[in-house]
């Protein structure tokens, strides 16, 4: 009789070695990003933050670049993944995230290589501490939940004699009923149908500790979209408000995120005045650098906080919840798989650039907006926009490798402003802000650009080019709102004037293309600059260009291909 073939055993690791914990960053880090979009479609909000599936994942690539980079030994290791999660944290998830990670890292290293059962559960008790003190006020029903209830699980698995294995799959299963349970906790989970994407997240940790120490097999994906919360839960939990029964989160616009060097006595004094002026406030960090994360209607009490308690903030993002859609799913789906670079598809720029007096620096939402930027005579094009904020190293790069002693920087998006705004004080160079919030207001401002003029100069006379356009642009809405046009469903288009809002509501592109230019277009003006975008037609634009002859006929017209995503349609009008 012919044997019966068996799958072979893998055998339980008995202690978490540094190889076990190098795999299980790696793992944690290939599940997450495979698991994503389902997380990213748990958001429940209607003023997301961010997406909770990509910042995890963004978070995680930071740590394993930082670990590959370091040696293989312990201490090395958990400095790495201490330092790197600290580092690379992103949006509110990322940063709860990091500070579970460096829990657990500060944990494994002081046991020195002999991490078995105990030092596993101690890990996991450490996790959480980190993560309900990074919080100012602790809410139930979330990611904190998860991991303390997992964390209890081990610690009861460790008394009862349990193995290496036995810890993890018990943390692994009490998570697990914890995140189902986590709707019954928080109400805005419970009227969305959804549980918490934070808890999800983490709870990926565990399915990779298990399939490194036991080799069980790793949750596959979904293999369709699945289901987010519908239109009705969504607009529940807009009416419900914020989950801390205080505030509402769609009444904080900003997020604001910097690092900051601050003395750790004084890290109290900064979560409690940050409570005074915003909500979802998450600080972790210690010896005297911190990861500072902040909702709020003031930006600048938000980074003043610091300085007035001696800090000295850095790298700082902001990001405006209100703009951001879901729609910037595919956007940073992109930047996940690499499809979008530093350059935005304009190319590199060419090795050897004149030498000028003052050169410009400018963010480009799409590759034909790369293309007119050189064109009229920017040296350097960093690739962002709406979706996509740059950071304030790859705005320092280009800064730096122009061609000149004097820079001038257009942000092209208010998000980006802030940021731009603290790059004089890091290089050598006079550079100076040109706060344009669209692309159309770029283009104008290099109208008046001179080369050999200083950045003073050359501030004063695009500033003003810029702020004699009126700019607006079309998306399209992706869940049902309340605007100062009216209700929004799901699908239909919208008219937006740059800061007016939202001005006009329509079922298709062409409506609402129509509504925004009678909005835009008045008796004196004299030239429109359409900007198509990657997902604009031709029939589109011949119905746009008839209507502006029909309807405004002494104004001249201009067609420019931007291929910017989300965004059909860009507008200038002068």
């Amino acid at each position: 009789m012919a044997a019966v073939p068996t799958t072979p055993t893998i055998r339980p690791l008995e202690r978490f070695s540094v190889g076990a914990l190098r795999a299980t960053i790696t793992t944690f880090r290939d599940t997450i990003r495979a698991h994503a979009e389902r997380i990213n479609r748990l958001n429940v909000y209607p003023v997301p933050d961010g997406d909770t599936g990509t910042n995890m994942y963004r978070t995680l690539e930071a740590v394993v670049a930082e670990m590959e980079e370091a040696p293989g030994q312990l201490e090395a290791t958990c400095d790495a993944i201490s330092h790197g999660s600290l580092m690379g944290a992103r949006g509110n998830s990322g940063v709860i995230l990091s500070q579970i990670l460096r829990g657990m890292a500060s944990t494994l290293k002081g046991v020195g290589g002999d991490a078995g059962p105990v030092a596993m559960a101690d890990a996991l008790q450490a996790a959480t501490d980190g993560a309900y003190q990074a919080v100012l006020k602790p809410i139930e029903g979330t990611i904190l939940t998860v991991v303390r209830e997992s964390a209890t699980a081990a610690r009861r698995a460790t008394e009862a004699g349990g193995s290496l294995r036995d810890v993890v799959l018990a943390a692994r299963d009490a998570g697990r009923t914890a995140l189902d349970d986590t709707p019954e906790l928080l109400a805005v989970l419970k009227d969305a149908g959804v549980v918490d994407a934070g808890g999800a997240g983490f709870l990926l940790l565990l399915d990779a500790a298990l399939h490194v120490v036991a080799g069980e097999p790793l949750p596959e994906p979904p293999s369709g979209h699945g289901s987010g919360p519908s239109a009705d839960a969504v607009a529940a939990v807009a009416r419900r408000g914020g989950t801390d029964g205080a505030l509402d989160v769609s009444e904080q616009r900003y997020e604001v995120m910097y690092f900051c060097a601050l003395a750790d006595e004084r890290i109290g004094d900064l979560k409690q005045r940050w409570g005074e002026i915003g909500d979802s406030i998450v600080v972790v960090g210690g010896d005297g650098i911190w990861n500072c994360h902040v909702h709020t209607n003031d930006i600048g009490a938000a980074i003043e906080v610091a300085i007035e308690l001696d800090g000295r903030p850095s790298k700082i993002r902001v990001t405006d919840l209100v703009e951001e859609v879901a729609a910037e799913h595919a956007v940073r789906e992109a930047a996940m798989t690499g499809a979008m670079t530093a350059d935005d598809g304009g190319g590199d720029p060419a090795p050897d650039l004149p030498a000028v007096v003052c050169a410009v620096v400018a963010v480009s939402s799409g590759p034909g907006i790369s293309e007119l930027f050189r064109q009229l005579g920017v040296q350097g094009v960093v690739g962002g926009g709406q979706t996509m904020n740059p950071s304030t190293a790859e705005l320092l790069a280009a800064v730096d490798s122009v061609n000149a002693d004097h820079v001038i920087v257009l942000p092209g998006n208010k998000n980006i402003v802030p940021v731009a705004e603290q790059l004089d004080g890091l290089t050598a160079k006079t550079v100076r802000v040109v706060p344009t919030t669209s692309m159309p207001e770029g283009l104008a401002a290099l109208m008046a650009y001179d080369p050999e003029a200083d950045a003073p100069a050359n501030t004063r006379a695009m500033r003003g080019a810029a702020d004699a356009i009126h700019a607006g642009e079309v998306t399209q809405a992706v869940r049902p709102s309340q605007t100062p046009a009216g209700a929004v469903a799901e699908g239909e288009w919208m008219g937006i004037v740059r800061g007016d809002g939202i001005v006009a509501v329509a079922p298709d592109v062409t409506g609402a293309m129509a509504a925004l230019l009678d909005q835009l277009v008045g008796d004196g003006s004299e030239l429109v600059t359409l900007i198509t975008g990657a997902d604009a037609d031709e029939p589109t634009t011949a119905a746009t260009l008839s209507w502006l002859a029909e309807h405004r006929p002494g104004v001249e017209v201009e067609v420019h291909e931007g291929g910017q995503p989300l965004y059909p349609y860009l507008v200038g009008v002068e």
